[in-house]
């Protein structure tokens, strides 16, 4: 997961009209990268995280001397919705081409409004060799999934230590490391050349970043002309603010929601082309999934009693519609 990136309390006044922070000209150059690190760790951060996967794993009865992408599938989608919600966004990217598309939809209530989907006129052929570039990538699993069902090159980058030592750990055991590598990087300073990239990947992480601008001129900036941009990504409903605490934040000052309509604009103005625009249901709520197994990430990560908390508060947004998940497929002109 990627880190808070400013602090709707330090400088930062509210946009009336949508009561989210509103960062001065200049300010996302400002921001204090110790300070930032430092709440990251705090709220992200595990102690021996690696340990307690594999822990959970083998408690689960899954055999680390032959571990598969398929075993990991609780374990390491960090993201509403998990692996059924990855393999619809990678569908509406068009992945697989469209005659393997059918395989790959998930369940028929994750889907709201769907927009056209047509790739990129000078893409590269679906499946191997494609360069990706997963932003805020966790525990890998989204990675893992595009590296071994379509033959993806996937990098992946993330600001929490203990996450990238242990996805890679994971990728190491399911044999991926020659297509998938894991470092630690920061979403608003990418450290890769201009056009590195065929497609920027990234689920649920940007909710703790205030400086959307910056975040997506920077997925643009290391896109190829005509590359893809394929999000998914927790947005503010029409009712605001949401309740909490919400399984990115506590409380309000690690949140920074724009609304779906602000997103698309942006996007726009970057100079992205909307392929697909897709409202997904409660489906893509991980805290909403019934009974998680015992060795599912969000419980190891955030711990039963917070887990319920979150679920309760998850259930009062969705009903509310205070949040809302967007998967969104873009390419760059």
């Amino acid at each position: 997961m990627n880190p808070p990136q400013g602090d709707a309390s330090a400088g930062h006044t509210p946009d009336p009209d949508t009561n989210r922070p509103r960062a001065a000209a200049g300010d996302s150059e400002r921001i204090d990268a110790e300070s930032a690190g430092d709440r990251t760790a705090r709220y992200w951060g595990r102690h021996d995280l690696t340990r307690t996967v594999l822990d959970a794993l083998t408690a689960a009865g899954k055999d680390l001397d032959h571990l598969s992408v398929d075993d990991l599938a609780a374990t390491d989608q960090f993201h509403g919705g998990g692996r059924p919600a990855t393999l619809r966004l990678a569908q509406l990217a068009d992945l697989a081409g469209r005659a393997d598309m059918a395989d790959l939809a998930g369940p028929a209530e994750m889907t709201g409004e769907s927009g056209p989907n047509e790739p990129g006129e000078d893409g590269p052929e679906p499946g191997g060799g494609r360069r990706v570039l997963d932003v805020g990538g966790g525990l890998g699993g989204p990675a893992r999934v595009l590296a071994e069902r379509f033959g993806c090159l996937v990098t992946v980058i993330d600001l929490t230590p203990s996450y990238v030592a242990t996805a890679q750990v994971l990728t190491d055991l399911v044999g991926l490391a020659d297509r998938v590598t894991h470092q630690v990087g920061d979403a608003l300073d990418l450290p890769f050349a201009d056009e590195s990239f065929d497609l920027v990947w990234t689920q649920n992480s940007g909710m703790n970043i205030a400086y959307k601008e910056r975040l997506y001129q920077g997925f643009y900036r290391v896109l190829r002309a005509g590359g893809t941009l394929a999000f998914q990504e927790p947005m503010a409903g029409a009712v605001s603010p949401p309740h909490f605490p919400l399984m990115w934040a506590a409380k309000a000052d690690l949140s920074f929601l724009w609304a779906p309509s602000e997103v698309r604009a942006l996007l726009a103005s970057i100079g992205f082309e909307e392929q697909t625009w897709e409202l997904v249901s409660e489906a893509a709520s991980s805290a909403a999934a019934p009974n998680p197994p015992p060795h599912a990430v969000q419980r190891i990560i955030m711990g039963d009693e917070h887990l319920a908390a979150i679920a309760k508060a998850t259930r009062r947004n969705l009903d509310e519609d205070r949040i809302t998940t967007v998967h969104g497929v873009f390419t760059k002109r």
